[in-house]
Formats: C-alpha cells, sequence, structure tokens
C-alpha cells in the first residue's frame, strides 16, 4: 500500500472538511479509516489500498456537504493522484454503498465495500455515535426529541447489519453504551416532565415502552 497516497488523502480531507461542526468531519473520515484497517487485519485478501482510499474519502461528495456530481471530488483526487481508473471504479462502487439512508436494507458486493461500510457505521455508534448525533442535529437546527428518536430509527439497528465478524464483535459494547445512555436520558428527563408532554413533544417517543 502506497503510504504517501494515504498521506495525501488525510492531508485532502482536513482540508476540505475544516469548516465542518457537524459530526462529518475529517475526525469522523480518520476514524472510520482506522476502523477498516482494523477491520481489514482479519481478511489479508482485501485490496488494503482501496479500503484505505474508500474509508478516507467516503464523505468528500456527500450530498449533505457538498454539490457534486459523479464523486466529482473523489475522482478529482484519485486521479490527481494516478491512481488506475480500475481502481477508482472501485472506490466510488464502495463509497456509493456505504450510505445508510441510500442503501436501507442492501450490502456491499465486494469484501472491501462490506469492511468500509462496516467501518463507518463502527462510528455512528457508541459514544462518539451519541456525540455525533446531537452535533448534526444541532448543527441542523433538528430539537432534541429529534435527534433521540434517531437512536430508534438507525443507530440501534446498526449492530444487527454489521457484515463482517469483526465489526459485530466491535459493535457490542457500542450498543450497549448506547442503551445505557438512552435509559438514563429517559429516567433524567422524566424527573422533570412527570410523564406529561404537550402535542409536539409526545413522551420523546424514542421507542422506549411505558
Amino acid at each position: 500500500m502506497n503510504e504517501q497516497i494515504i498521506e495525501a488523502a488525510k492531508q485532502y480531507i482536513q482540508e476540505i472538511f475544516k469548516d465542518n461542526s457537524d459530526g462529518h468531519d475529517a475526525g469522523h473520515s480518520l476514524r472510520v479509516y482506522v476502523n477498516a484497517m482494523k477491520i481489514a487485519e482479519g481478511y489479508p485478501d482485501c485490496n488494503r489500498k482501496v479500503v484505505a482510499l474508500a474509508a478516507l474519502l467516503h464523505d468528500v461528495d456527500d450530498h449533505k456537504l457538498f454539490d457534486t456530481k459523479d464523486n466529482g471530488n473523489a475522482v478529482g483526487f484519485l486521479k490527481s493522484r494516478d491512481i488506475s481508473d480500475f481502481e477508482i471504479e472501485l472506490i466510488c462502487e464502495i463509497i456509493n454503498a456505504v450510505s445508510f439512508s441510500k442503501n436501507k436494507g442492501s450490502r456491499p458486493g465486494s469484501l472491501e465495500g462490506k469492511i468500509v461500510q462496516d467501518a463507518d457505521r463502527l462510528d455512528a455508534i457508541g459514544a462518539i455515535g451519541i456525540a455525533r448525533t446531537f452535533a448534526y442535529g444541532g448543527k441542523a437546527g433538528r430539537p432534541l426529541a429529534s435527534s433521540i428518536e434517531h437512536f430508534h430509527e438507525k443507530l440501534l439497528l446498526l449492530k444487527d447489519l454489521m457484515n463482517t465478524e469483526e465489526a459485530r464483535e466491535m459493535a457490542k459494547a457500542r450498543h450497549a453504551f448506547m442503551e445505557e445512555y438512552l435509559a438514563e436520558f429517559q429516567k433524567e428527563d422524566k424527573q422533570y416532565y412527570r410523564g406529561e408532554r404537550n402535542n409536539n413533544e409526545d413522551s420523546y417517543r424514542c421507542g422506549y415502552a411505558e
């Protein structure tokens, strides 16, 4: 694996995400990269270069952040580093397969894609996932109840959607931490509202069983 290209990709995401504060920052992409390389250790036949670059670049054309087409930012960077057209196509296929909202119920076709998707999902859960959820919610003007609801619409589902055994093991503790957090949130929240809600904040539903 060409370490110079990997370092260039790290510098690129630092620049492109320098003003981001909604949880889709360079730190997120770097954690996805670290997760992906850790998972890849269990799969010696995978293309580690493709895994690394797809992980680092997986958000550089995110529709929530950039108005690009056909993975324009990712392709532009990869071509500037003389990555082959074949590898660029593989990397873009992985990037396009990672998104939860766009690929509900489907899994990437390649091993490399499965690894990167798992790595991204791991960063959406646990303590980091909680922090990122509220960071994005605040940036988007989303009420607290809606951010809590997001755990039940997506985050609590991810543990059982992991593709690899390594990711499933890594997800267990993070999932448990989220459950503990939500239980404590409900407990503290009820101290103030005593079960009474107005029509706009009906029990924060959030999947809780009353």
